[in-house]
This record gives C-alpha cells, sequence and structure tokens, in this order.
C-alpha cells in the first residue's frame, strides 16, 4: 500500500514535487541551509568593512588570489580527512574547526590586532566550503531523481538565511559592534551540526532521503579532488564554468565596491563631524568608525534586496524550472548577466550598476545555485565530496585571481566602469558556451548513469 502524503508534505507539495515521506528530511535540510546561510551573510557583512576601510576594493580583489594559494593546500587536506572519517564526523569536525577559527579572531580584535585582510582571506574559505559541504551531502543523501524534484525546496533554506543574515548584521552593527557578531555566527553554527547529525539518521534508514545511504558509515577512496576534476571531462567543465562565472561576478563586485567606498569618501564634512561627536578617540578614527558603518549598512541593504528577491525566485520558480529543464537552466545567469553588462556599458552610473548586481546576484544565489547542485547528482560519491569541495573552492577563487590581474591591468590603464564592463561581456559569452556545453554532457550522463559512477 502506497504512503499518505503527511500534511508537511501537503504544504511543501504546493512549492515541489513532494512526495510521500520526504517533507521531513527536506525541512531538516531547509533548516540546515537557513542557519548556515544566515551565519554566513553576518559574517559576509563584517568582511565588507573591515576590507574595503582597511585596504579599499583593489585589495578586496586582489586578496583573492591568497586565498587560492590558501585553498591549494586546503582541498586535499579536506581530501585526506574524507579518506579517515565518515561523512557526519567530517561534516562536524569541519564546522568545528571553523567555529574555532572565528572565537579565534574574535580574541584577535579585542585585543586590538589587524585582522582586516586575514580575515578577509579566511571569509573566502569559510563562506564557499561549508555550503559546499552542505550541498556534497545533500547529493549524497538524494538520488538523481529526488534531487531535481527537492534541491529547489531545499534551497529555499539559503535563502531566507539570506535574508535573515544581512539584515541582522545592520540591526547589529551599530549596538555591538562589528567585531561582536563572530561570537554569535559561532553560536549559529552549532546549530548547523546538530541539523546535520538529524537529517543523517533520518538519510541512513533509506525511508526518508532515497536508498543511497548504505555507504554513509564508509570513508570515501583514495583518488583526490584535483585529479578528478582534471581527469572527468565532464567535471573539467564545471570547473571552468565556475572560473568564468566568478571572474565576471568578482569584476563586477569590484566595480560596485569602488564606487560605495568612493561615496562613503565623499560624505558631507558637517555629516560626519556631527557623528564624530558624541565618540571618543582621535578624529580621524572616529570618521573611520563612521564611514565603515556607511558601507556596511549600504552593503546590509544590498544583501537583503538581492536575498529576497533570490528568495522569491527560489520559492516560486526554481524547483519548476529545474525539474523540466534540468541542466539547461544553467544558460539562464549568463544570459541576465550579458544584458545587465550591456546597460552597464551604456550608461555606467550607480544606480544601473546597482541594480544589474542584483539582478544578477540573485539569479546566482537561486536558480544558478540550485542548477549547480544538481550537476554532481550523477556521479560517484568521490566526485560529489572531494570534486565538488575543488570546484566550489578552488576553482572559484581562481576566478577570482583572474578577475585580480584583471582589476590590477584596469587600473594601471585607468578604465572606468563602462571600460570593465565592456570586458565582462567578451567573458559573458565564453561562459554562456561552456555551459551550453555541459547542458549535453549532463543529458548524456543523465541517459547513462552507468558512465556517470564513472566520474
Amino acid at each position: 500500500m502506497a504512503q499518505r502524503k503527511s500534511a508537511l508534505d501537503r504544504f511543501f507539495s504546493l512549492f515541489a514535487d513532494v512526495r510521500a515521506g520526504e517533507a521531513w528530511t527536506a525541512l531538516l535540510l531547509m533548516l540546515n541551509l537557513f542557519f548556515l546561510l544566515t551565519a554566513y551573510l553576518i559574517i559576509k557583512t563584517v568582511r565588507e568593512p573591515l576590507i574595503l576601510t582597511g585596504g579599499g576594493a583593489e585589495v578586496k580583489t586582489y586578496a583573492s588570489a591568497g586565498q587560492a594559494l590558501l585553498l591549494f593546500l586546503v582541498v586535499p587536506a579536506y581530501g585526506y580527512l574524507a579518506t579517515k572519517l565518515n561523512r557526519i564526523r567530517l561534516i562536524s569536525w569541519v564546522t568545528m574547526f571553523f567555529i574555532s577559527n572565528l572565537l579565534i579572531f574574535y580574541a584577535l580584535a579585542r585585543a586590538g590586532a589587524s585582522i582586516a585582510i586575514p580575515f578577509f582571506l579566511w571569509v573566502g574559505i569559510f563562506n564557499i566550503f561549508l555550503v559546499a559541504q552542505f550541498w556534497a551531502f545533500a547529493n549524497d543523501l538524494y538520488d538523481q531523481e529526488q534531487g531535481r524534484r527537492l534541491f529547489g525546496i531545499v534551497a529555499f533554506g539559503g535563502s531566507l538565511g539570506a535574508i535573515l543574515g544581512p539584515k541582522l548584521a545592520g540591526l547589529l552593527m551599530r549596538p555591538l559592534g562589528v567585531f561582536q557578531l563572530l561570537p554569535l555566527t559561532a553560536v549559529i553554527l552549532c546549530l548547523c551540526i546538530g541539523f546535520s547529525i538529524l537529517v543523517n539518521r533520518r538519510g541512513k534508514t533509506g525511508r526518508h532521503a532515497g536508498s543511497k545511504n548504505e555507504h554513509a558509515d564508509e570513508p570515501l577512496g583514495k583518488p583526490g579532488g584535483f585529479n578528478l576534476v582534471t581527469r572527468t571531462p565532464y567535471l573539467t567543465l564545471i570547473a571552468l564554468l565556475v572560473i568564468m562565472l566568478n571572474l565576471v561576478n568578482t569584476t563586477g563586485e569590484y566595480i560596485l565596491g569602488k564606487i560605495v567606498t568612493q561615496d562613503a569618501a565623499q560624505q558631507p564634512s558637517e555629516t560626519l563631524a556631527q557623528a564624530a561627536a558624541d565618540r571618543a578617540g582621535p578624529a580621524s578614527e572616529r570618521e573611520t568608525s563612521i564611514r565603515r558603518e556607511f558601507i556596511g549598512r549600504f552593503y546590509g541593504n544590498f544583501y537583503f534586496w538581492v536575498s529576497l528577491i533570490s528568495a522569491l525566485i527560489q520559492l516560486l520558480l526554481v524547483s519548476r524550472i529545474v525539474k523540466y529543464f534540468g541542466a539547461g537552466a544553467l544558460v539562464c545567469l549568463p544570459l541576465i548577466a550579458l544584458g545587465g553588462y550591456s546597460l552597464i556599458a551604456a550608461l555606467p552610473m550607480l544606480s544601473y550598476i546597482r541594480f544589474a548586481k542584483i539582478a544578477e546576484n540573485s539569479t546566482n544565489y537561486s536558480l544558478q545555485n540550485t542548477t549547480h547542485q544538481t550537476l554532481f547528482l550523477p556521479t560517484s560519491r568521490e566526485a560529489k565530496y572531494k570534486a565538488k569541495a575543488a570546484i566550489d573552492t578552488f576553482f572559484v577563487r581562481a576566478g577570482d585571481v583572474l578577475a585580480a590581474v584583471l582589476v590590477y591591468a584596469g587600473a594601471r590603464l585607468a578604465l572606468d566602469a563602462g571600460a570593465f564592463a565592456r570586458v565582462n561581456i567578451i567573458m559573458t559569452l565564453v561562459w554562456l558556451a561552456l555551459a551550453l556545453l555541459i547542458v549535453r554532457k549532463n543529458r548524456a550522463l543523465s541517459i547513462q548513469p552507468a558512465v556517470a559512477k564513472a566520474a
């Protein structure tokens, strides 16, 4: 006799094709991702005023090269841990490592140490590594058919967290200060560990999360993440697409960050004097603090609107688009980026830059992100954890490194926002071509799952 849908199953069915017995695991995954993205966006909002007032938009972009170098060491270390630990111990230990790092940064900041650049480097690893690990876990729980149906609703938890995170950071930054948000984030990450344990227990029964969990307590095989990426054409294409996506996106972030920093520096002197009158300390330090808060509030508002729009797309559109078009949804974001940077190239004004980046980032965080996660469904467990970790960390930052080179060259040539946008148009066309190749490869692997396992 077929299992009947629960009330929660029926409610989730309003937004995705959720079948009997699937809603509780999907809900736990949603909550896990909700708290993870809340923590991520709090830290991301803290990062912006620290790096922009501690070095500027150029240093922010150049520091991505340091993140890539660190990841070249971190990814193999993660792969080694994966060969020694089962999945829940791997997830818990890695998360606890990042929690300890947050507390160390908090102690250093309280002691008066300058942490802007080290913290930026660390955040670049933290934010993508834990999210990549979460989605590797979800890929390990669901089969391809389930993932295409359910990833959209699971990802909605991340969209909600991305709304709450920057809003919470913006509200608490003035009364608490920038650094008090670090221990708060550590507490939130502890909740993520608890939800991962609950989901893992349900998944191992094979009734709620599919039948892919018979190897849940086993460590992974020996092939490393970089090795899997370089010897598997499908994974190589995904890595190249990720590089181009982040090259375009990071260049766009530089354009926005530069303009925002200029606006903060151009605050009326009487406004600065009035706001600084209530603060103690040297005048230069008070003005720096005020400008830092201005940038923090701007980015808190910016991330809020990006997150709100991405949440609406995630809730109302993503599950249906991914279910029916699968990997074909990959072409949406490069087409949107192409239109956005064409607009900036024609009219390089702040209002258009902000509009274009909101459209690009909201689609990236919703439809693009969910579609990207489904690309690993027809691959092996080693590819899901190790190759995915390499792609979603090192190759993401490799795109940022190329953006740093581009920004450096552009700054030497005194390129303006319109010129950077024209360069982005060319790179977006390459990105679109890679997306079309991946769509074709993914469809071939979906038809022949035995071939995918070789990945």
